[in-house]
């Protein structure tokens, strides 16, 4: 898909966002796309869901409490990482005038990102017209890299994280999409979570470093 394609799909988050949203009883709201029979994906295609829940599921509400705690000692978390890892340059992949995409320093994944607008914005409503066309630029570059890292149609999982829509302004909450790819060393080599990592905590192959520096390396087109 080229990039206006990609900004209709955008537009389309951002209408179910607001409609689903609003409905009294749903106070949150998970856009995610599966792509590829490693993830589960039973069509062939990436194609992407929506779930609205009444209660806030346990990642986001995790993420909420952490932003919350940093908020109330003044300032927003992933301003303030961005802004790190855009002085050290070393973790990052793709970037426009609009969005960053990065390996985060405590990536599982082996070539796990993390996409982040560079203004602060608590959802997908909240960006500008040029900020949507900024989204679907920057999920084509990522993408198209990651096709490239083993020359195969990359599986994923990918959704985005927004502010809860419980009704409160949620002012600490900062926008920001996740890309969980399985892929470890090859085409064919999965990385898989068992003993110690299940039970202890989840070990990284590579650095993300490495990862980030593989990833941005590679051509676009």
């Amino acid at each position: 898909m080229e990039s206006d394609a990609i900004r209709r799909v955008v537009d389309t988050w951002t209408d179910q966002y607001l409609e689903l949203g609003a409905l009294d009883w749903v106070n949150h709201v998970l856009i995610f796309e599966n792509r590829g029979a490693m993830m589960g994906a039973s069509n062939p295609h990436p194609h992407g869901q929506i779930w609205a829940n009444q209660q806030l599921p346990n990642e986001p509400a995790r993420e909420l409490r952490h932003q919350q705690a940093y908020a109330d000692c003044g300032g927003c978390l992933l301003c303030d990482y961005l802004a790190l890892e855009l002085k050290e340059q070393e973790r990052l992949v793709c970037q426009n005038d609009q969005f960053v995409a990065l390996v985060p320093f405590w990536a599982v994944w082996p070539f796990e990102t993390l996409v982040l607008p560079r203004r602060h914005h608590g959802a997908l409503p909240d960006l500008s017209g040029g900020e949507h066309d900024g989204l679907a630029d920057i999920l084509r570059r990522l993408i198209r890299r990651y096709d490239r890292l083993f020359a195969v149609t990359f599986p994923y999982s990918m959704g985005f994280h927004q502010r809860p829509t419980t009704g409160a302004e949620h002012p600490e909450w900062h926008l920001h999409a996740h890309f969980y790819p399985p892929l470890l060393r090859s085409a064919t080599v999965r990385k898989f979570m068992v003993g110690y990592e299940l039970l202890a905590q989840p070990q990284r192959d590579i650095t993300p470093e490495d990862a980030a520096r593989r990833l941005r390396d590679l051509p676009e087109d």
